[in-house]
Protein backbone atom coordinates (compact mmCIF):
# COMPACT_ATOMS: atom_id res chain seq x y z
CA UNK A 1 0.00 0.00 0.00
CA UNK A 2 1.89 3.47 -1.49
CA UNK A 3 1.90 5.78 1.57
CA UNK A 4 0.97 9.75 1.42
CA UNK A 5 4.24 10.75 1.66
CA UNK A 6 5.60 7.82 -1.18
CA UNK A 7 3.02 9.97 -3.34
CA UNK A 8 4.53 13.45 -2.04
CA UNK A 9 7.90 12.18 -2.95
CA UNK A 10 6.79 11.48 -6.88
CA UNK A 11 5.58 14.98 -6.60
CA UNK A 12 1.80 16.31 -6.16
CA UNK A 13 2.32 20.03 -6.89
CA UNK A 14 0.05 21.98 -8.74
CA UNK A 15 -1.83 18.30 -9.07
CA UNK A 16 -5.26 17.59 -8.33
CA UNK A 17 -5.50 15.12 -5.57
CA UNK A 18 -8.70 13.86 -4.73
CA UNK A 19 -8.79 13.00 -0.82
CA UNK A 20 -11.96 10.52 0.25
CA UNK A 21 -12.22 11.34 3.57
CA UNK A 22 -15.24 11.10 6.10
CA UNK A 23 -16.62 13.73 6.89
CA UNK A 24 -19.59 12.15 8.52
CA UNK A 25 -20.16 14.35 11.57
CA UNK A 26 -23.33 13.80 13.69
CA UNK A 27 -25.47 17.47 13.26
CA UNK A 28 -27.88 19.67 15.36
CA UNK A 29 -29.37 21.27 11.92
CA UNK A 30 -26.35 23.09 10.84
CA UNK A 31 -23.94 23.00 14.19
CA UNK A 32 -21.77 19.91 14.21
CA UNK A 33 -21.95 18.57 17.27
CA UNK A 34 -18.78 16.01 17.16
CA UNK A 35 -15.97 17.38 14.78
CA UNK A 36 -13.37 14.49 15.22
CA UNK A 37 -13.65 13.32 11.92
CA UNK A 38 -12.61 16.24 10.61
CA UNK A 39 -10.02 16.61 12.71
CA UNK A 40 -8.91 13.31 12.25
CA UNK A 41 -8.46 13.78 8.69
CA UNK A 42 -7.25 17.59 8.64
CA UNK A 43 -3.30 16.47 8.79
CA UNK A 44 -3.42 14.31 5.44
CA UNK A 45 -5.14 17.60 3.79
CA UNK A 46 -2.69 20.13 5.42
CA UNK A 47 0.25 17.69 4.16
CA UNK A 48 -0.75 17.87 0.49
CA UNK A 49 -2.31 21.46 0.69
CA UNK A 50 1.28 22.48 1.68
CA UNK A 51 3.24 20.62 -1.03
CA UNK A 52 1.64 22.80 -3.61
CA UNK A 53 -1.20 19.90 -4.14
CA UNK A 54 -4.65 21.41 -5.55
CA UNK A 55 -7.18 19.09 -2.75
CA UNK A 56 -10.42 17.88 -4.12
CA UNK A 57 -12.42 16.07 -0.49
CA UNK A 58 -15.28 14.05 -1.10
CA UNK A 59 -17.51 12.59 1.67
CA UNK A 60 -20.64 10.95 2.06
CA UNK A 61 -22.91 12.14 5.43
CA UNK A 62 -25.48 10.62 6.55
CA UNK A 63 -28.21 8.34 4.33
CA UNK A 64 -29.68 10.14 2.25
CA UNK A 65 -31.67 8.46 -0.69
CA UNK A 66 -28.95 9.32 -3.85
CA UNK A 67 -30.42 12.83 -4.51
CA UNK A 68 -29.93 16.03 -2.55
CA UNK A 69 -31.34 16.93 0.51
CA UNK A 70 -30.11 20.27 2.55
CA UNK A 71 -30.27 17.99 5.71
CA UNK A 72 -27.36 15.92 4.83
CA UNK A 73 -25.22 18.65 3.20
CA UNK A 74 -21.44 18.87 3.96
CA UNK A 75 -21.21 22.61 3.84
CA UNK A 76 -21.20 22.65 7.41
CA UNK A 77 -18.20 20.44 7.68
CA UNK A 78 -16.74 22.57 4.67
CA UNK A 79 -16.72 25.33 6.92
CA UNK A 80 -15.58 23.95 9.89
CA UNK A 81 -12.63 22.50 7.69
CA UNK A 82 -11.37 25.79 7.09
CA UNK A 83 -11.22 26.82 10.76
CA UNK A 84 -9.08 23.83 11.34
CA UNK A 85 -6.84 24.21 8.38
CA UNK A 86 -6.80 28.25 8.96
CA UNK A 87 -7.72 28.75 5.32
CA UNK A 88 -10.71 29.40 2.97
CA UNK A 89 -12.10 25.95 1.36
CA UNK A 90 -13.86 26.30 -1.62
CA UNK A 91 -17.43 24.67 -1.42
CA UNK A 92 -19.00 22.42 -4.54
CA UNK A 93 -22.71 22.53 -4.60
CA UNK A 94 -23.07 18.66 -6.45
CA UNK A 95 -20.46 16.44 -6.93
CA UNK A 96 -19.63 16.06 -10.29
CA UNK A 97 -21.70 18.82 -12.31
CA UNK A 98 -21.21 22.60 -12.79
CA UNK A 99 -20.18 23.47 -9.94
CA UNK A 100 -18.05 20.67 -8.99
CA UNK A 101 -15.94 21.12 -12.33
CA UNK A 102 -15.92 25.00 -11.98
CA UNK A 103 -14.91 24.72 -8.46
CA UNK A 104 -12.31 22.49 -9.21
CA UNK A 105 -11.30 24.43 -11.56
CA UNK A 106 -10.50 27.52 -10.12
CA UNK A 107 -8.49 25.87 -7.63
CA UNK A 108 -5.10 27.19 -7.34
CA UNK A 109 -1.69 25.32 -5.94
CA UNK A 110 -1.83 24.65 -2.11
CA UNK A 111 -5.69 25.41 -2.18
CA UNK A 112 -8.59 23.47 -0.77
CA UNK A 113 -12.07 22.30 -2.02
CA UNK A 114 -15.05 20.52 -0.53
CA UNK A 115 -17.43 18.57 -3.03
CA UNK A 116 -21.59 18.15 -1.70
CA UNK A 117 -22.38 14.87 -0.19
CA UNK A 118 -21.41 11.73 -2.54
CA UNK A 119 -24.40 10.10 -1.55
CA UNK A 120 -26.07 12.64 -3.26
CA UNK A 121 -25.68 10.55 -6.44
CA UNK A 122 -27.02 7.62 -6.36
CA UNK A 123 -24.24 5.73 -8.50
CA UNK A 124 -22.18 5.75 -5.44
CA UNK A 125 -23.80 3.48 -3.25
CA UNK A 126 -25.24 1.45 -5.78
CA UNK A 127 -24.86 -2.13 -5.87
CA UNK A 128 -24.89 -2.35 -10.03
CA UNK A 129 -20.98 -2.58 -10.80
CA UNK A 130 -21.45 -0.33 -14.08
CA UNK A 131 -23.66 2.21 -12.51
CA UNK A 132 -21.53 3.06 -9.83
CA UNK A 133 -17.96 2.57 -12.10
CA UNK A 134 -19.98 5.51 -14.35
CA UNK A 135 -19.77 7.66 -10.97
CA UNK A 136 -16.30 6.63 -10.25
CA UNK A 137 -15.80 7.77 -13.99
CA UNK A 138 -17.16 11.15 -13.52
CA UNK A 139 -15.26 11.33 -10.31
CA UNK A 140 -11.91 10.39 -12.14
CA UNK A 141 -12.62 13.42 -14.62
CA UNK A 142 -11.73 15.92 -11.74
CA UNK A 143 -8.78 14.75 -10.34
CA UNK A 144 -5.28 13.15 -11.00
CA UNK A 145 -4.38 11.36 -8.07
CA UNK A 146 -6.23 9.33 -5.28
CA UNK A 147 -5.69 9.39 -1.49
CA UNK A 148 -8.24 7.22 0.76
CA UNK A 149 -7.95 8.75 3.99
CA UNK A 150 -11.98 7.80 4.66
CA UNK A 151 -11.15 5.11 7.17
CA UNK A 152 -15.27 5.12 8.63
CA UNK A 153 -16.09 3.94 4.94
CA UNK A 154 -13.62 1.23 3.71
CA UNK A 155 -15.79 -1.25 4.78
CA UNK A 156 -18.46 0.29 1.90
CA UNK A 157 -17.85 -1.06 -1.78
CA UNK A 158 -18.57 2.18 -2.61
CA UNK A 159 -17.65 3.95 -5.85
CA UNK A 160 -15.71 6.41 -4.46
CA UNK A 161 -14.04 3.93 -1.92
CA UNK A 162 -13.76 0.88 -4.53
CA UNK A 163 -13.96 1.68 -7.90
CA UNK A 164 -11.76 5.32 -8.25
CA UNK A 165 -8.97 4.32 -6.88
CA UNK A 166 -8.42 1.72 -9.72
CA UNK A 167 -9.07 4.82 -11.76
CA UNK A 168 -5.96 6.98 -10.53
CA UNK A 169 -2.52 6.76 -9.17
CA UNK A 170 -3.47 6.11 -5.59
CA UNK A 171 -2.00 6.42 -1.73
CA UNK A 172 -3.37 5.59 1.71
CA UNK A 173 -3.02 9.24 3.80
CA UNK A 174 -1.88 9.23 6.96
CA UNK A 175 -5.20 8.33 9.22
CA UNK A 176 -6.10 5.23 7.27
CA UNK A 177 -2.07 3.91 7.50
CA UNK A 178 -2.16 4.85 11.58
CA UNK A 179 -6.13 2.88 11.99
CA UNK A 180 -4.52 0.02 10.36
CA UNK A 181 -1.42 -0.12 12.46
CA UNK A 182 -3.60 -0.27 15.24
CA UNK A 183 -5.67 -2.88 13.87
CA UNK A 184 -2.73 -4.92 13.72
CA UNK A 185 -1.94 -4.72 16.62
CA UNK A 186 -5.12 -6.06 18.07
CA UNK A 187 -4.82 -8.83 15.31
CA UNK A 188 -1.32 -10.03 15.34
CA UNK A 189 1.08 -10.90 18.16
CA UNK A 190 -1.30 -9.13 20.99
CA UNK A 191 0.01 -8.28 24.26
CA UNK A 192 -1.83 -10.08 27.16
CA UNK A 193 -4.01 -10.48 28.89
CA UNK A 194 -5.89 -9.32 26.10
CA UNK A 195 -9.47 -7.63 27.20
CA UNK A 196 -11.98 -6.44 25.08
CA UNK A 197 -15.20 -4.69 26.07
CA UNK A 198 -18.49 -4.55 23.83
CA UNK A 199 -21.55 -2.35 24.16
CA UNK A 200 -24.13 -0.61 22.16
CA UNK A 201 -27.74 -2.18 21.42
CA UNK A 202 -27.63 -4.73 19.71
CA UNK A 203 -25.94 -8.18 19.71
CA UNK A 204 -26.42 -9.04 15.80
CA UNK A 205 -24.26 -6.01 15.20
CA UNK A 206 -21.61 -7.60 17.06
CA UNK A 207 -21.90 -11.33 16.55
CA UNK A 208 -19.21 -11.42 13.93
CA UNK A 209 -16.73 -9.82 16.11
CA UNK A 210 -17.46 -12.04 18.93
CA UNK A 211 -16.97 -15.53 16.95
CA UNK A 212 -13.47 -13.89 15.71
CA UNK A 213 -12.41 -12.44 19.27
CA UNK A 214 -13.27 -15.87 21.16
CA UNK A 215 -10.23 -17.08 19.53
CA UNK A 216 -8.22 -14.61 20.57
CA UNK A 217 -9.16 -12.76 23.03
CA UNK A 218 -8.85 -13.03 26.97
CA UNK A 219 -11.64 -11.96 28.46
CA UNK A 220 -14.83 -10.14 27.05
CA UNK A 221 -17.10 -7.67 29.08
CA UNK A 222 -20.61 -7.35 27.95
CA UNK A 223 -22.33 -3.94 28.14
CA UNK A 224 -25.43 -1.46 26.76
CA UNK A 225 -28.67 -2.88 24.88
CA UNK A 226 -26.54 -6.43 23.94
CA UNK A 227 -26.30 -7.32 27.41
CA UNK A 228 -29.67 -8.38 27.74
CA UNK A 229 -29.70 -10.66 25.42
CA UNK A 230 -26.80 -12.43 27.06
CA UNK A 231 -28.72 -12.29 30.66
CA UNK A 232 -31.82 -13.98 28.87
CA UNK A 233 -29.14 -16.90 27.75
CA UNK A 234 -28.93 -17.47 30.67
CA UNK A 235 -32.40 -17.61 31.76
CA UNK A 236 -32.66 -14.22 33.70
CA UNK A 237 -36.00 -11.67 33.11
CA UNK A 238 -35.11 -8.75 31.78
CA UNK A 239 -38.11 -7.03 31.75
CA UNK A 240 -39.30 -4.33 28.78
CA UNK A 241 -35.16 -4.26 27.91
CA UNK A 242 -33.72 -4.53 24.38
CA UNK A 243 -33.72 -8.21 23.69
CA UNK A 244 -33.41 -10.01 20.53
CA UNK A 245 -35.53 -13.31 21.08
CA UNK A 246 -34.14 -14.93 17.72
CA UNK A 247 -30.61 -14.23 18.63
CA UNK A 248 -30.33 -16.25 22.40
CA UNK A 249 -29.24 -19.56 20.60
CA UNK A 250 -26.31 -18.01 18.82
CA UNK A 251 -25.15 -16.42 22.19
CA UNK A 252 -25.69 -19.83 24.27
CA UNK A 253 -23.41 -20.96 22.17
CA UNK A 254 -20.87 -18.40 22.38
CA UNK A 255 -20.97 -19.06 26.06
CA UNK A 256 -20.41 -22.44 25.60
CA UNK A 257 -17.79 -21.71 23.13
CA UNK A 258 -15.73 -19.36 25.51
CA UNK A 259 -16.48 -21.93 28.42
CA UNK A 260 -14.63 -24.57 26.66
CA UNK A 261 -11.60 -22.10 25.58
CA UNK A 262 -11.23 -20.51 28.78
CA UNK A 263 -12.62 -17.06 27.45
CA UNK A 264 -13.88 -14.88 30.78
CA UNK A 265 -17.07 -13.67 29.77
CA UNK A 266 -18.02 -10.97 32.23
CA UNK A 267 -21.90 -9.92 32.10
CA UNK A 268 -23.51 -6.99 34.27
CA UNK A 269 -24.11 -8.06 38.18
CA UNK A 270 -26.25 -5.25 38.77
CA UNK A 271 -27.85 -2.91 36.25
CA UNK A 272 -30.00 0.30 36.47
CA UNK A 273 -33.62 0.16 35.13
CA UNK A 274 -36.88 2.86 34.64
CA UNK A 275 -40.14 1.97 33.22
CA UNK A 276 -39.85 5.12 31.32
CA UNK A 277 -37.15 6.03 28.31
CA UNK A 278 -35.20 9.10 29.33
CA UNK A 279 -35.52 12.32 27.65
CA UNK A 280 -32.67 13.22 25.54
CA UNK A 281 -33.42 16.48 24.72
CA UNK A 282 -34.27 18.10 28.26
CA UNK A 283 -32.45 15.90 30.59
CA UNK A 284 -34.85 15.42 32.63
CA UNK A 285 -34.12 13.77 35.99
CA UNK A 286 -34.67 10.26 35.31
CA UNK A 287 -34.54 8.95 39.07
CA UNK A 288 -33.78 4.65 38.03
CA UNK A 289 -33.55 2.00 40.56
CA UNK A 290 -30.76 0.01 40.84
CA UNK A 291 -31.53 -3.80 40.90
CA UNK A 292 -29.39 -7.09 39.96
CA UNK A 293 -28.85 -8.19 37.06
CA UNK A 294 -31.01 -11.27 37.68
CA UNK A 295 -33.80 -9.80 39.27
CA UNK A 296 -35.28 -6.99 36.32
CA UNK A 297 -38.81 -6.31 37.19
CA UNK A 298 -40.80 -7.56 34.50
CA UNK A 299 -42.38 -3.66 33.89
CA UNK A 300 -39.04 -2.21 33.77
CA UNK A 301 -36.21 -1.61 31.17
CA UNK A 302 -32.45 -2.10 31.88
CA UNK A 303 -30.39 1.40 30.65
CA UNK A 304 -27.06 1.32 32.11
CA UNK A 305 -24.75 -1.38 34.00
CA UNK A 306 -24.89 -0.47 38.13
CA UNK A 307 -22.63 0.66 40.58
CA UNK A 308 -21.12 -3.12 41.13
CA UNK A 309 -21.08 -4.49 37.75
CA UNK A 310 -18.47 -0.73 36.89
CA UNK A 311 -16.51 -2.01 39.62
CA UNK A 312 -16.23 -5.44 38.57
CA UNK A 313 -15.22 -3.76 34.81
CA UNK A 314 -12.55 -1.97 36.38
CA UNK A 315 -11.41 -4.87 37.90
CA UNK A 316 -11.24 -6.92 34.99
CA UNK A 317 -9.57 -4.18 33.01
CA UNK A 318 -6.88 -2.94 35.46
CA UNK A 319 -4.18 -5.52 34.81
CA UNK A 320 -4.64 -6.18 30.99
CA UNK A 321 -2.04 -4.90 28.33
CA UNK A 322 -4.13 -4.83 25.19
CA UNK A 323 -7.95 -3.59 25.40
CA UNK A 324 -10.19 -2.91 22.71
CA UNK A 325 -13.60 -1.07 23.30
CA UNK A 326 -16.68 -0.36 21.45
CA UNK A 327 -20.24 -0.02 22.57
CA UNK A 328 -21.39 2.56 25.35
CA UNK A 329 -22.49 0.82 28.62
CA UNK A 330 -25.75 2.73 28.75
CA UNK A 331 -27.90 5.11 27.07
CA UNK A 332 -24.88 7.63 27.92
CA UNK A 333 -26.46 10.65 26.65
CA UNK A 334 -28.33 11.50 29.47
CA UNK A 335 -26.57 11.78 32.45
CA UNK A 336 -28.07 9.34 34.86
CA UNK A 337 -27.54 6.47 32.89
CA UNK A 338 -23.73 7.86 31.68
CA UNK A 339 -22.04 6.27 35.28
CA UNK A 340 -21.47 2.43 33.27
CA UNK A 341 -19.29 4.27 29.93
CA UNK A 342 -17.79 7.02 32.25
CA UNK A 343 -16.45 4.02 33.92
CA UNK A 344 -14.89 1.56 31.34
CA UNK A 345 -13.23 5.15 29.70
CA UNK A 346 -11.65 5.49 33.55
CA UNK A 347 -11.02 1.78 33.63
CA UNK A 348 -9.14 2.47 30.12
CA UNK A 349 -7.11 5.49 31.39
CA UNK A 350 -6.00 3.81 35.22
CA UNK A 351 -5.06 0.47 33.36
CA UNK A 352 -1.35 0.47 31.65
CA UNK A 353 -2.63 -0.95 28.38
CA UNK A 354 -2.33 -0.22 25.19
CA UNK A 355 -5.81 0.95 24.29
CA UNK A 356 -8.28 1.24 21.39
CA UNK A 357 -11.49 2.99 21.33
CA UNK A 358 -13.03 1.59 18.23
CA UNK A 359 -15.17 4.48 16.93
CA UNK A 360 -18.94 4.96 16.60
CA UNK A 361 -20.49 6.17 19.86
CA UNK A 362 -17.74 4.52 22.03
CA UNK A 363 -15.57 7.48 20.53
CA UNK A 364 -18.78 10.15 20.49
CA UNK A 365 -19.24 8.91 24.67
CA UNK A 366 -15.36 10.07 25.48
CA UNK A 367 -15.63 13.31 23.92
CA UNK A 368 -19.27 14.08 25.37
CA UNK A 369 -18.05 13.01 28.48
CA UNK A 370 -14.85 15.02 28.92
CA UNK A 371 -12.22 12.59 28.83
CA UNK A 372 -8.99 13.85 26.82
CA UNK A 373 -8.50 11.96 23.91
CA UNK A 374 -4.92 12.17 23.82
CA UNK A 375 -4.95 10.00 26.73
CA UNK A 376 -6.10 6.87 25.34
CA UNK A 377 -3.79 4.82 23.12
CA UNK A 378 -6.30 5.57 20.20
CA UNK A 379 -9.78 6.48 18.83
CA UNK A 380 -10.89 4.93 15.94
CA UNK A 381 -12.76 6.82 13.29
CA UNK A 382 -14.40 3.84 12.09
CA UNK A 383 -16.60 1.91 14.36
CA UNK A 384 -18.27 -0.49 11.84
CA UNK A 385 -14.85 -0.32 9.75
CA UNK A 386 -13.00 -1.48 12.76
CA UNK A 387 -15.17 -3.99 13.51
CA UNK A 388 -14.97 -5.89 9.92
CA UNK A 389 -11.47 -5.77 10.69
CA UNK A 390 -11.19 -7.63 13.73
CA UNK A 391 -13.37 -9.99 12.71
CA UNK A 392 -11.44 -10.88 9.54
CA UNK A 393 -12.83 -9.52 6.57
CA UNK A 394 -11.67 -8.03 3.75
CA UNK A 395 -12.41 -4.36 3.87
CA UNK A 396 -12.79 -2.85 -0.07
CA UNK A 397 -11.80 0.48 0.43
CA UNK A 398 -8.34 -0.93 1.81
CA UNK A 399 -8.03 -3.72 -0.93
CA UNK A 400 -8.45 -1.47 -3.47
CA UNK A 401 -6.08 0.93 -1.99
CA UNK A 402 -3.50 -2.42 -2.13
CA UNK A 403 -1.06 -2.08 -5.66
Amino acid sequence: MKTIDELIADGVGGKRVFVRADLNVPLDGATITDDGRIRAVQPTIAKLAQNGAKVIVASHLGRPKGAPDPAFSLAPAAARLGELLGRDVAFATDTVGDSARDTVAALGDGEVAVLENLRFNPGETSKDDAERGAFADQLAQLADLYVGDGFGAVHRKHASVYDLPARLPHAAGDLIATEVAVLKRLTEDVARPYAVVLGGAKVSDKLGVIDHLLERADRILIGGGMAYTFLAAQGHEVGISLLQKDQIPAVQGYLERAAAKGVEFVLPVDVLVSADFPDLKTKAPANPDTVAADAIPADKEGLDIGPETRELYASKLADAATIFWNGPMGVFEHPDYAGGTKAVAQGLLDSSAFTVVGGGDSAAAVRQLGFDENAFGHISTGGGASLEYLEGKTLPGLAALED
